[in-house]
């Protein structure tokens, strides 16, 4: 069925477009991803989607495919065409040269220089303009943008492996392995189109891990090598551990205090790791907030959060999680509760609980992969 205003090709086009803008996913960054598609009527004259950040916007790969044969075609993009100088020309400007008749977009652009101006740059030109085609579609594919230019704050996807009775470790800590061979590898696929890898402490501490992208032939490559973010209130890093010691050739944050030690800041701080001092919230508790407000005044737009359970509780329980990655996989622990799965604070009532939105599941390995949302932008 097309939406009320649209017709079936438009919808058959559009959705071509959101097709499109998938190829972007992860090389992108902090664009959104865009795909366009020139037609006249059914039939497709050129497409074209943003392929990298700082390269040519959708709008203008589909009309330089076009040519001539753009002039009273329809353009269709899942994004509405800037109109202001950046990295590229405005694309509005492109497209009135191009001789474009009609333009349909799936949303306004949230970002502020654009925001309405680019669709009012076309209508004032005479060109027709339809928007709102496939929006939810068009806003779910770029929620990590549409949140930063909102909110200001990267959007923020937890991701844990856990066993059938919920576990995330053993009681003594032990986690090695939860989770599948696969299942591991496809978190580097993961990781490739992240701005950064957030764990803390006791889990830098007991793991000892690197947080870099190490993929396989045959994996998917999206292109970021993301900065390792380490949330650590009292400065127990240890100087030996892997991330420090790798901290020159792969970005280190250490989220800490304001007070931090100025001796164990040296340290760090000499050894190529960036110690981050904020205000810290309850306790000792690195403050979650300011953390994420100062990685969206850096441009990061998606923030991977790989925990450990104290990590992943401490982000539900501030509501800052956007979408879970869940790996469940058919091991049994037992024994009394201790590194349970993490979530919201506990309700009283399954009527309470919180939804996970458009879930969907994957079988990786052994595991089975449940990823979903729990809000919408």
């Amino acid at each position: 069925m097309s939406e009320p205003g649209f017709s079936p090709i438009d919808h058959q086009h559009m959705a071509r477009a959101l097709e499109l803008a998938r190829l972007g996913l992860g090389r992108v960054e902090p664009n959104p991803m865009v795909g366009a598609v020139v037609a006249d009527g059914q039939r497709v004259v050129a497409t074209g989607h943003h392929a990298a950040f700082g390269g040519p916007h959708a709008e203008a790969a589909a009309l330089a495919a076009a040519g001539d044969a753009a002039r009273d075609a329809t353009l269709y993009v899942t994004l509405e065409p800037c109109c202001h100088h950046g990295k590229t020309p405005p694309c509005t400007e492109a497209i009135l040269a191009a001789g474009i008749r009609r333009v349909v977009a799936a949303m306004e652009d949230p970002f502020a220089e654009v925001h309405g101006r680019g669709l009012a740059r076309l209508r004032e030109a005479g060109l027709t303009v339809d928007v709102g085609l496939m929006e939810p579609q068009a806003r779910r594919l770029n929620a990590p943008f549409i949140k930063r230019q909102l909110c200001g704050r990267p959007y923020v996807t937890a991701k844990w492996a856990m066993t059938l009775d919920g576990r995330l470790a053993a009681a003594s800590g032990d986690s090695k392995w939860v989770s599948s061979a696969e299942a591991r590898q496809w978190v580097h696929s993961l990781r490739s189109r992240m701005d950064a890898i957030c764990i803390g402490s006791g889990t830098a501490a007991c793991d000892n891990p690197q947080l870099t992208v190490r993929l396989n032939p045959g994996d998917t490559d999206y292109g970021r090598r993301p900065t390792r973010l380490v949330l650590d209130p009292r400065l127990a890093l240890s100087p030996q551990s892997l991330l420090v010691q790798t901290a020159g050739s792969v970005p280190l944050i250490v989220a800490t205090g304001q007070n931090a030690d100025p001796q164990k800041t040296a340290t760090l701080t000499d050894l190529g790791a960036e110690v981050l001092p904020l205000r810290t919230a309850d306790g000792d508790a690195v403050n979650l907030g300011l953390l994420l407000d100062e990685l969206g005044r850096r441009g990061m737009t998606h923030l991977l959060v790989e925990g450990g359970s104290r990590t992943l509780t401490s982000f539900f329980a501030a509501d800052l999680v956007d979408a879970v990655a869940v790996f469940v996989a058919p091991k049994l622990i037992g024994g009394q509760p201790s590194h349970v799965a993490p979530g919201p604070s506990g309700l009283d009532r399954m009527s309470l609980a919180r939804a996970v939105l458009r879930p969907t599941y994957t079988p990786i390995g052994d595991d089975l992969l449940v990823q979903g949302v729990l809000r919408d932008y």
